[in-house]
């Protein structure tokens, strides 16, 4: 039986302020990207996010980020190594420390936004990043862009990856993804996104933003938490694959690259 990992970014909210359904997503998703504090979550929120994810069985992330609350860890920062291991070591300690207290564990780390784009391709950041990761457990999986380099810099280093690709954004011909300042970067109509997705889990292909079709090798999937349209968008990527056999797991119960 074909299988495939679906993720999702949550522990989102931040006190009164409210980001997403998790309680939804969780009953859907089989990966949760957790996020540490720096571009959104707050202690409470986390914990209970990740408490929730214990009891379903979905596998926990650190969604760690640049230091940006107010831009949602979305604006680009050239910060130095240093900081930058640092901060991804706190990151992943917090949640660690989380995890722990609701019976679980941090099994894999996911960097977030403007972090993400950046490390795909920027071989210094990206090495901060990896350095953190090992610095603080060498087991934990870096999930990263399917197609991007960073992806073999962290194998070269020791480390597990997962390659992942977007239900809900466009794609570029050269397989990156749109930016979101461009019109149609983000997708919202939950058909069209499962049908997309289905192709990529049965043939490896996707359509990118000028009709061409490009390869992307992917085992996760993320839909983003955020969207005013994740838990319709998660479920109808889910009974799409169930109707046709695929089945919702863990990258982690598969085979890492």
């Amino acid at each position: 039986m074909t299988t495939i990992d679906l993720n999702s970014d949550l522990g989102e909210g931040y006190g009164a302020w409210r980001m997403g359904d998790d309680e939804a997503m969780l009953s859907i998703v089989s990966s949760a990207n957790v996020a540490c504090g720096f571009h959104a979550g707050d202690p409470a929120g986390i914990l209970k996010t990740v408490k929730a994810a214990a009891e379903r069985g979905v596998s926990v992330g650190a969604h760690v980020s640049y230091p940006d609350r107010v831009g949602f860890g979305r604006r680009d920062m050239d910060v130095t190594s240093a900081e930058l291991v640092a901060d991804v070591i706190y990151q992943i300690g917090a949640l660690k420390g989380i995890a722990a207290a609701a019976g679980t564990q941090v099994r894999y780390v996911k960097p977030h936004g403007a972090l993400y784009n950046r490390i795909a391709t920027d071989a210094k950041q990206g090495a901060a990043v990896i350095e953190a990761i090992r610095a603080v457990d060498p087991s934990l999986v870096l999930m990263g862009l399917a197609n991007a380099p960073i992806l073999d810099l962290a194998r070269n280093a020791g480390l597990s990856v997962v390659a992942e690709a977007f239900a809900d954004r466009a794609y570029t011909p050269a397989g990156h993804l749109v930016s979101r300042r461009e019109p149609g970067a983000v997708l919202h109509d939950p058909a069209l996104i499962a049908r997309r997705m289905l192709r990529l889990a049965t043939d490896g292909t996707i359509e990118a933003a000028d009709g061409s079709v490009i390869r992307i090798d992917a085992k996760s999937i993320c839909v983003h938490g955020d969207s005013p349209d994740a838990v319709a968008i998660a479920r109808e990527i889910r009974r799409t694959f169930e109707a046709e056999g695929i089945a919702v797991r863990s990258f982690l119960t598969q085979s890492p690259a």
